[in-house]
Order: structure tokens, then C-alpha cells, then sequence
């Protein structure tokens, strides 16, 4: 496959995720959101889950995010994301949300790898304890010097003109929204999926499989983990569940592995993952470096945590 082709297709397969994924998702979110702000029910949450989650440098609508990333899907959470930064959430509190979610589980992995063997309601919890360690970190240390003060403009806008819209208007407006970020996360889509197929063209995941092995062997890790690792944190998730599943039919990768690597490799913390997050504004872009260190110690929390629990 030519460097042309490659760009091309992925290009294609980045808006078929940006359109048939991303788009129809974040339309519903974003029109449950508008209304439950609409109604004034959103204010009243977010006042009840700050004091619960505070400790862990959250907000009541980071909640929302952590319920929606493990228990509906990857794009869930970017409605939420978006509603928190039209609203002036600070700097330090989103780099604290942005590290939870890329630390955790998603929901559409997770349901599908049940009947592979997961133990769902373990992987669960895991996923809820390394986001909190990842928002804890990012809150107390990588984060501290972002500012912790939200802006009251935005909201202050959004709260004077809510309370006048239509329900029509209310969705409309959270279609548009849905569409842009949507768009947005293309370009960052496109370019993760290009690095990825270039690397393939050019032999680079095999020869660094060839490499690994000697290491693995010694350290008594399986080499069946090298493909679908390179599977996962090149192509997401999707990618990593087919692998995993053509290996469990196949009768090469077992349920107990399957829970054992789940904290590794069952994240939002990969290429196309952190290409669509930060596709969302410019201004996670610039923070994801805030977060990063977060999103480590989350990862290997989980992975540490379902090796003595699955091993």
C-alpha cells in the first residue's frame, strides 16, 4: 500500500468513526445534558457530587463523565467534557477529569469481552479506583500550578438564555454541537490512524515484535500479549477486542488472561483514543501534559491490580 493510499484510507476510516460512532452518541449525550441543564436538574447534581468527589480533584460532572465512560462508551464522556468547558470548569479540574477518563475502562469494550471471560464487575471497580488515583495525581502534583478557579461568564450566559428555550431549540443547538466536536476530532483521528498504518507499511510492528520476544521470555510474559498490546495501543480499542477475540477462538488466549492484562489493555489511553479527546479544543491539547503522569499511574494501577487479583 502506497504513503497515499494510506493517508486515504485513513482518512475514510476516521470519518466512518467521527459519523457512525462518534456523532450519533454524542448527539443523544449532548441532548440529555442541555435538557437536564435546561431544567436547572444538572446544577442540582453537580452541587450534591462535589463535596463526594472533591478529595480526588473532581466535579459533580466529572461524575456524569465516569458513569458514561464505564458504562456506555468511549464518546459519552466527550458531551460532558464539552458542557464543562462551555462552562468555565478550571484548568486544574479538567486536567484531573481528562487523566480519570483516559485512565479507565470503556463501557463498549467491556460489555462485548464478557462472554470472552471478563469479569465485568471486578474490571468495574479496577477502572472507577485507577481513574480516581489518575485524578488524584493530576489534582495534587502534575496539575497543581493550572488554575483551580472557574469562569462564571460562560455559565452565566448559558443560565440566562436556557430557561427561554424550546425543547426544539434545546436539541437543535446540541446537534450543532454534536456535529462540531464530531468534526473536530477528524483531523487528530486521521492523523493517529496514518502513524499506525505507516508503521505497518514499513515493517516497524514487526520487526519491534521480533524484538520484544527475547525480553518477554525472560521476564516470563507470554508473547501472545505482543500483538494484541500493538493492537490495542496503535489501532484502540476496537482493534484490540477483535484481536482478542480471534485469539480466544482460536483457543491461543485464555479468560484468565483476558482478566489478567484487562488493566493494561483495556484503557482509552491509546493513539485514536487521546487523538479524539484532544480533538475536542485546543485547550486539552494543552493540558494533556498536566494530565499524562495521572494517566500512567492509573494505567498501572489497574494493571498492577488485575495481576494479583487474576494471576
Amino acid at each position: 500500500m502506497s504513503f497515499i493510499e494510506i493517508i486515504l484510507s485513513s482518512g475514510r476510516f476516521s470519518v466512518d468513526i467521527a459519523l457512525y460512532t462518534l456523532l450519533p452518541v454524542m448527539i443523544v449525550m449532548l441532548c440529555i445534558m442541555k435538557v437536564l441543564e435546561t431544567k436547572g436538574i444538572l446544577d442540582i447534581i453537580v452541587k450534591k457530587l462535589t463535596p463526594i468527589v472533591k478529595p480526588f480533584g473532581l466535579t459533580g460532572m466529572s461524575t456524569f463523565a465516569l458513569l458514561q465512560m464505564n458504562f456506555i462508551s468511549f464518546a459519552a464522556p466527550l458531551a460532558t467534557l464539552s458542557i464543562m468547558q462551555s462552562r468555565g470548569v478550571s484548568d486544574r479540574h479538567l486536567a484531573a477529569t481528562l487523566a480519570m477518563l483516559l485512565a479507565m475502562a470503556q463501557g463498549n469494550i467491556l460489555y462485548p469481552m464478557i462472554p470472552l471471560g471478563l469479569n465485568w464487575t471486578a474490571a468495574i471497580v479496577i477502572s472507577i479506583i485507577g481513574g480516581l488515583c489518575a485524578s488524584s495525581l493530576t489534582w495534587y502534583f502534575s496539575g497543581r500550578n493550572l488554575s483551580d478557579k472557574d469562569s462564571h461568564s460562560s455559565d452565566q450566559e448559558l443560565n440566562d438564555s436556557s430557561p427561554h428555550s424550546s425543547l426544539i431549540k434545546v436539541i437543535n443547538d446540541a446537534g450543532i454541537d454534536a456535529i462540531r466536536l464530531a468534526v473536530g476530532a477528524i483531523p487528530m483521528l486521521t492523523l493517529s490512524i496514518a502513524i499506525v498504518g505507516i508503521l505497518k507499511a514499513a515493517g516497524a510492528v514487526t520487526a519491534l515484535e521480533q524484538t520484544l520476544l527475547p525480553l518477554l521470555n525472560a521476564v516470563d510474559i507470554s508473547s501472545m500479549f505482543v500483538m494484541p498490546t500493538l493492537a490495542k495501543y496503535l489501532g484502540g480499542g476496537t482493534a484490540y477486542l477483535g484481536v482478542a477475540t480471534d485469539l480466544i477462538q482460536q483457543g491461543n488466549m485464555s479468560a484468565t488472561q483476558i482478566n489478567t492484562s484487562a488493566g493494561f489493555l483495556v484503557n482509552t489511553f491509546d493513539l485514536p483514543g487521546v487523538g479524539i479527546f484532544l480533538g475536542l479544543s485546543y485547550r486539552f491539547v494543552r493540558l494533556f501534559k498536566y494530565a499524562m503522569p495521572g494517566i500512567l499511574l492509573g494505567v498501572l494501577v489497574r494493571a498492577l491490580l488485575h495481576f494479583l487479583i487474576f494471576n
